[in-house]
């Protein structure tokens, strides 16, 4: 049993990166799907599949590479919030990664979304991780 399923996820996803891997399988949550479709929808990953049909269920994802020079459209994965130590904002101390180039990624009232779009909602939450 994990007791922390989101850095699972986060490392998975940053061992594959750094093997150079293809595709990676993570097993799936609602919380874990939803951060995939956040990656995907800036650019992150290339592609992903929710695999519903087997047991247990699981996530393939696509990892992102530059046609050239083979690195990583992902290169710092950091957990923020823990299990043992929650970290919540406001709206007005929402983070800014490498000052607006990477991503955080906020649990709000109002679902999982990145800093910029809590941003504009003006609404803070738990700050889940750190993607750049």
């Amino acid at each position: 049993m994990l007791t922390d399923p989101i850095a699972d996820y986060l490392t998975r996803i940053r061992n594959a990166s750094l093997a150079k891997h293809r595709v990676v399988e993570i097993p799936s949550s609602k919380m874990k799907k939803e951060i995939t479709k956040i990656l995907f929808d800036k650019g992150y990953i290339l592609n992903y599949k929710f695999e519903e049909d087997v047991f247990p269920k699981t996530i393939k994802i696509a990892l992102k590479y530059h046609p050239q020079t083979k690195e990583s459209a992902i290169s710092c994965l950091k957990r923020v919030s823990t299990p043992g130590l929650r970290r919540y904002v406001g709206a007005k101390h929402l983070p800014k990664v490498l000052n607006g180039l990477g991503i955080a990624i906020i649990s709000t009232s109002r679902g999982l979304m990145t800093d910029k779009e809590a941003r504009v909602l003006n609404i803070g939450g738990e700050v889940i991780c750190y993607i750049s």
